[in-house]
């Protein structure tokens, strides 16, 4: 239900403006499919948390079979989803413990956690940081 309610972007050059409109916040994007169970659940997530991170942080939707812009860059096919952060037009990194900086591409329990590493995200990039540590653990995601 979530993906009914939050902004799709349509369009690589509407991706290209989500990450350029914000001077503040931190901008979220979900690429992925709309139809994927897991996709569903993350969208699901990011509504619910929509309200109590506005004020520091974007968030937007876009589906890979439509935009295929950003596929091979970011090797976006590979996953049921995809999250990324980007800060004042600059790709933010988060190291979860899974190997994998560029992206949160794996489920996130409830919607605290998801708050807690999109606040610890724009602290990070607040402060100039590009890369930042997961307020949590995901390291036993590597061996699934």
């Amino acid at each position: 239900m979530g993906s009914v309610f939050l902004p799709h972007l349509r369009t690589g050059w509407h991706v290209d403006q989500a990450i350029l409109s914000e001077d503040d916040r931190l901008v979220i994007i979900r690429f992925g499919l709309e139809h994927e169970s897991e996709c569903m659940l993350i969208d699901e997530i990011l509504y619910q948390i929509l309200e109590k991170v506005k004020n520091f942080a974007s968030i937007y939707l876009c589906n890979i079979d439509l935009v295929k812009d950003f596929n091979q860059m970011y090797e976006l096919d590979d996953d049921p989803f995809t999250v990324m952060f980007f800060y004042r037009n600059k790709h933010m990194m988060c190291d979860f413990g899974t190997g994998n900086n560029n992206k949160l591409n794996f489920t996130i329990g409830n919607k605290q956690e998801m708050i807690d590493i999109i606040e610890t995200i724009y602290r990070g990039a607040h402060k100039g940081k590009g890369l930042v540590v997961s307020p949590r653990d995901y390291s036993f995601l590597r061996n699934r």
